[in-house]
């Protein structure tokens, strides 16, 4: 077993889940939220059409709701939208300025803006600056409000498999030879706690961005429909008359896409849910093994935790050596699939696991993740152990030392992603301490308390932005009489009562 690890680490820069990757190389080291400070820009052209005023009320609205009407060029690699986002003010207090997050414009030509309009007026009062669009409103909207914001812009998209040896994970964004994918490419309105707008900056490794839930429908067609690609998504898909395609989520904090004319695909059924395994030629055994394993999980974790409640999963092979989750939809690198030796005893099964777990623990229970990433990293981690527990009995103890004691783990958990001192030390700690420190707590108060804990913790959190004093009122409420003071002095840093 050591010399197929040995084989592991020699072939693949580990890839454990969840990490998006360095935008830039002049990044600082803050560990507070970082909100920058924006010189005045250029207006945008003015539309063609000078859209007309509405004062139309809008209807109220549980969370926004976005609508990308979406022309994809995939031999030109260009992408033109037309966006409309319904964005109600749950912030409790009135707002002058509303700030979006803008990803793509992180990489220099690959966005551009062609309108901006809100509740039917253009808008010059506006900064954009890298990944951050500043917008001064017209008039305050209330609490309880809603406005109407209407975006159209092109993506013109880099080349993902450019080698840069001082970024430590492949970008995903962009395009490869064989596919293209669209992850956190399209402008959002990023969350307002406590008066702030979180935009943290992005960072080498580990997820800087932080999201409300949304409705999501994406308009898809190709200019070219006779060579149109399969279409992986975060959506379920809908035919159109016109030969276009209708993607629809709910309560979701991403909608992500990727399209390939090369990808195979096959699918099973968990209740109502559709899982669909996306993979290219030679991989089939390894899509396969992707496909099973994220279906068993979704019965375990819907059981442990609480219901899955997109109707749909899409498992993706990535054409770069990276894996990342996003709603309803996740990616796999492709050295897994290539390493893949037909057990369950292997990488492609247990970050599987791990992404899909990440469901649960960052699709409906968010947290920020860069500032306190442990809160989703470690649950997922943890996940893949109650998995094989449940699939595969026999193997749980060579999961402990293959995945997790292998590496020596230390350090505190809850490190904010921009100290973590490079990659290893920080998965080590936010990972795979983190996954010891579960195990400890579930040995300390006993399945039936860490459980009801876990499940109290899913139902208090879903739909929300939760943080670690969160986590920790509701685990002291389960732990009774057992005392984990202990434990937490032993793993965190900080100090939870």
């Amino acid at each position: 077993m050591r010399a197929k690890h040995i084989y592991v680490l020699l072939s693949i820069f580990l890839i454990i889940s969840a990490c998006s990757p360095k935008q830039r190389a002049d990044l600082p080291t803050p560990t507070e939220p970082v909100f920058l400070t924006l010189p005045v820009t250029d207006t945008p052209a003015a539309p063609t059409e000078t859209p007309q005023p509405t004062n139309t009320p809008l209807p109220a609205l549980e969370r926004a709701q976005y609508t990308l009407n979406t022309t994809i060029d995939y031999d030109a690699k260009t992408i033109s939208v037309d966006q409309t986002i319904l964005y109600p003010n749950l912030t409790g207090h009135q707002l002058n300025t509303l700030v979006l997050a803008v990803i793509p414009n992180l990489w220099d030509g690959s966005f551009a803006l062609t309108s901006l309009v809100i509740d039917g007026q253009p808008v010059s009062a506006y900064t954009l600056n890298g990944q951050r669009l500043d917008i001064s409103l017209a008039s305050l909207l209330p609490a309880g409000g809603a406005t109407e914001i209407q975006i159209q812009y092109t993506l013109t998209l880099p080349f993902a498999e450019q080698e840069d040896p001082s970024i430590s994970r492949p970008r995903i964004y962009g395009y490869t030879s064989r596919q293209i994918n669209l992850v956190n490419w399209y402008p959002f309105v990023v969350p307002n706690i406590g008066g702030q707008w979180i935009l943290h900056d992005p960072w080498y490794y580990g997820e800087h961005l932080v999201y409300d839930p949304a409705d999501y429908e994406v308009n898809l067609k190709f200019s070219d429909p006779a060579s149109a690609p399969i279409v992986a998504s975060s959506g379920v898909p809908e035919a159109q008359p016109d030969g276009s395609a209708r993607y629809t989520i709910s309560a979701a904090r991403t909608f992500a896409l990727s399209a390939s004319r090369e990808f195979q695909t096959s699918s099973t059924q968990v209740g109502d849910v559709t899982l669909t395994s996306y993979y290219f030629a030679f991989n089939e055994a390894g899509g396969q093994a992707a496909l099973q394993a994220s279906a068993q999980a979704l019965q375990v974790f819907g059981a442990r935790y609480g219901v899955y409640p997109h109707k749909s999963l899409a498992i993706v092979m990535g054409d770069f050596n990276d894996g990342m989750e996003y709603s309803a939809f996740y990616y796999l690198s492709k050295d897994f699939y290539n390493l893949y030796d037909g057990t369950p005893a292997n990488y492609l099964t247990f970050v599987a696991v791990h992404e899909t777990a990440h469901q649960w623990w960052f699709d409906q229970v968010a947290n920020d993740q860069a500032l306190q990433p442990w809160l989703d990293e470690s649950l997922a981690t943890y996940s893949e152990r109650i998995y094989y527990e449940s699939a595969y009995p026999d193997i749980v103890s060579w999961w402990w030392s293959y995945r997790i004691d292998f590496y020596k783990p230390e350090g505190f958990v809850d490190i904010p992603i921009y100290e973590g001192q490079g990659f290893r030390p920080y998965t080590n700690a936010t990972y795979f301490q983190g996954a010891h420190f579960l195990e400890k707590v579930r040995q300390r108060i006993g399945d039936e308390a860490f459980f009801a804990f876990i499940q109290d913790y899913f139902n208090q959190g879903r739909g929300k932005i939760v943080t670690a004093n969160d986590f920790f009122r509701i685990l002291s409420a389960h732990a009774g009489s057992n005392d984990i003071s202990d434990l937490i002095n032993q793993y965190f840093r900080s100090v939870y009562r």
